[in-house]
């Protein structure tokens, strides 16, 4: 076969291989003596809040969004007029603060006034600008990389506020260490102001027509078009991700706000014939409150428009609580939805900790939902303190997915879908494949192959247009990885390549890991069980495919699955048995679309599903109701005449 490396994220066989949204978060501390988890979430250590002024000022000069008033002064997007308001909607566009008393801006006027900006006089006049919107002149993530760090703060109720505390935390780039931005260390108190204020904006926004709530969200998504290269680019820092990893997260929000913004004149009920004469029946689907959203770090902005857009279109309002390592793209995509013309209070973002933001969400009595994309460990902790109010609950857990090569499987093709579906977001991906089960005939081929290629993959920062694999996202995440080779070896497993930390030249300021791959894997052992969370799969050898399904389904989560055959049979019996909320033919573990439920079986998670038409069913409750205009009454089950 060809020698050529493929590239990860690079279209195979002519089709652009997509990114969907699935991550891990934990709201609470690592059990002593432990290895991590990863992605686990603690509190973030605090940071001494800056003082001057002018370290938030900025050359706007390479504005490519300014624009000229009619004095001739140039509007930043900041100063910008809000978007057209939906008929008989009020909106309000928020006001943007920096966490000092003002940002300089040429010939902006800006009003020394305290308080709610907002409030008299012209919008655009005395405006403060929130930092996230600052830096996009020259590329919002480098512009912070060669400048002093920036302050940011929670959005709740309309304004950008600090944590009531006044700590702060700062977010690192994985690639490199360098500082993207300080941000709130919120406490119980700022997570009962954002519910509070999301509590009396859901009594106006559910009253908001549905196709009214579509076409703000609609605004959305083309404002998500405009900054698609920005978000990208914060993405290669902040998280890591390459560059076509990023825009394929960012892609999965554009898309998920195009088609859940069309549910604003939809949002389908029933009707029924009735039993009884002149009787009619329905029902319908109302929102349910406020909302709480605790999202991961590895689609850091797919995953929040997944979870925000459907509650939003249904009616509801939302407090999102952001992974610590993601808090600017997750403050940007808020920033963009405060743009496109959501009224104050129906969003909200509270930066800060599992265990104080992310605890006080979950156990909020006014909070009636709580969607969560986390481990199964976390998952099981959420939803035993829901439990005490009767919050409804959807969960979004673990995996540990596997593709499946049969003897007749084209090998080339499925070498492109274990590389893409193993290593792409360094195997940072709930849908990940950590196993590749294959059949004896195609083993030795397929294990030659896929090493070839893997070792030809190069490490490097994400923003960098020849790199195949970017960082992991933090140390704690490196060392489990680490360690999961380590429990490989003394299993018995043989390493074929990789497992070890990449700590040569400019990669040693990183958290980068070798693409690792075990052979020989045994299905009970600990790396072919355990979800790592990195660049590590493991090689199982079976005699054919009823002992292949056997083996993928050998394992408590079902998530995804995926199976390489030219055997149109088997594929259909691998739809049928395997125990997965997703199953591929000739494709990897990976590439769910937004217009098809996304979600698992067993123990990945407790039976939602997020896109699609299921998602809807998270954010709202069914309503029956029966209109009888016979003039008398009639009994149902009771007066059986016709």
């Amino acid at each position: 076969m060809a020698a050529d490396p493929v590239r990860l994220g690079d279209p195979v066989r002519g089709v652009e291989l997509p990114v969907e949204p699935c991550g891990m978060e934990v709201l609470a501390e690592a059990v002593e003596g432990e290895p991590p988890l990863v992605g686990e979430e603690r509190d973030p250590p605090e940071h001494a809040l800056p003082t001057e002024c002018d370290r938030l000022r900025v050359d706007l000069g390479g504005d490519r969004r300014r624009e000229e008033d009619g004095s001739g002064r140039q509007l930043g997007l900041a100063d910008r007029a809000v978007p057209r308001q939906a008929e008989g909607v009020r909106l309000t566009h928020p006001g943007r603060r920096a966490s000092c008393d003002r940002i300089d801006r040429a010939g902006a006027g800006a009003s020394t006034a305290g308080g709610d900006e907002r409030r008299g006089g012209d919008e655009r006049q005395g405006k403060r600008a929130h930092p996230a919107s600052l830096p996009r002149s020259l590329g919002y993530a480098r512009a912070m990389a060669t400048s002093t760090a920036q302050n940011f703060q929670n959005f709740i109720g309309g304004e950008w506020v600090d944590a009531a505390s006044g700590e702060t935390f700062e977010s690192t780039s994985p690639a490199n260490g360098e500082t993207i931005g300080i941000f709130p260390r919120s406490g119980v108190e700022d997570v009962d102001r954002a519910v509070a204020v999301a509590k009396e904006a859901f009594a106006e926004w559910r009253l908001v027509p549905a196709p009214k709530r579509g076409e703000i969200l609609f605004r959305l998504a083309r404002l998500l078009e405009q900054e698609k290269g920005a978000l990208t680019d914060l993405m290669t820092h902040e998280m890591g991700k390459v560059k076509a990893e990023a825009g394929g997260d960012v892609q999965e929000a554009i898309d998920i706000t195009y088609y859940m913004a069309g549910e604003g004149r939809r949002l389908f009920g029933h009707t029924t014939p009735s039993e009884l004469r002149d009787k009619w029946n329905m029902s319908v689907r109302q929102p349910i409150g406020v909302v709480g959203a605790i999202t991961p770090w590895n689609f850091p902005v797919a995953i929040p428009s997944w979870k925000l857009i459907p509650a939003l279109v249904c009616g509801n309002t939302v407090v999102l609580k952001p992974a610590t390592d993601t808090p600017a793209l997750a403050e940007r995509f808020v920033e963009l939805l405060a743009e496109s013309g959501i009224p104050n209070g129906v969003v909200n973002i509270v930066h800060g900790g599992g265990t104080t933001v992310g605890e006080r969400l979950v156990r909020h009595p006014d909070v009636r939902v709580i969607t969560l994309t986390g481990s199964r460990e976390t998952g099981v902790e959420v939803l035993k303190a829901a439990a005490e109010t009767l919050t409804h609950v959807h969960l979004e857990l673990g995996g540990k997915n596997a593709i499946v090569v049969l003897d007749d499987a084209d090998i080339e093709l499925a070498v492109d879908g274990i590389l893409w579906s193993a290593f792409g977001t360094s195997g940072q991906r709930c849908t990940a494949a950590s196993r590749v089960i294959v059949q004896r005939g195609a083993y030795g081929a397929l294990q030659s192959a896929l090493v070839e290629h893997v070792e030809k993959l190069r490490l490097g920062p994400g923003w960098e247009d020849d790199t195949d694999i970017g960082p992991v996202i933090n140390r704690a995440a490196l060392d489990k990885i680490d360690s999961y080779t380590a429990i490989g070896k003394d299993e018995g497993a043989k390493l074929l390549t990789g497992g070890e930390i990449a700590g040569d030249g400019d990669l040693g300021k990183g958290f980068f890991y070798r693409p690792t791959i075990f052979a020989d894997v045994d299905p009970q052992m600990r790396i072919a069980q355990e979800e790592i969370f990195g660049p590590t799969t493991a090689l199982i050898p079976v005699a054919d495919l009823d002992e292949a399904i056997h083996v993928s389904n050998g394992i408590k989560y079902g998530l995804s699955s995926s199976i390489f055959t030219q055997d149109v049979n088997a594929a259909f019996r691998a739809m049928r048995d395997l125990e997965a909320g997703i199953t591929y033919v000739n494709a990897g573990t990976i590439g769910a679309e937004v217009h098809l439920p996304f979600g698992g079986t067993k123990d990945t998670g407790n039976g939602h599903r997020e896109a699609g038409q299921a998602a809807l069913d998270v954010f709202t409750e069914w309503k029956s109701i029966y209109v009888d205009y016979s003039g008398r009454l009639q009994r149902a089950q009771i007066d059986t005449e016709a």
